[in-house]
């Protein structure tokens, strides 16, 4: 097990406990945005897919410019 895991990470260019860390800390939000978010909302996770290159500050700043003509 230990040494599949160290080959998963040695093939992603991480080491093992940077793959652990991130784990962890994945785990850590996951249960911080259950608290914080509502189920409704969580329902809406996934539900639309955006490029990876997708730049919603970009994105927000020109419907704000557009909303409020600046």
């Amino acid at each position: 097990m230990i040494a599949t895991a160290k080959e998963f990470a040695k093939n992603n260019g991480k080491s093992l406990s940077q793959i652990v860390e991130n784990y962890l800390m994945t785990l850590t939000a996951q249960d911080n945005m259950q608290e914080e978010i509502s189920p409704r909302i969580l329902k809406l996770m996934g539900a639309i897919e955006l490029p990876e290159d997708f730049d919603y500050k970009k994105s927000l700043t020109e419907a704000l410019s557009k909303k409020y003509k600046l």
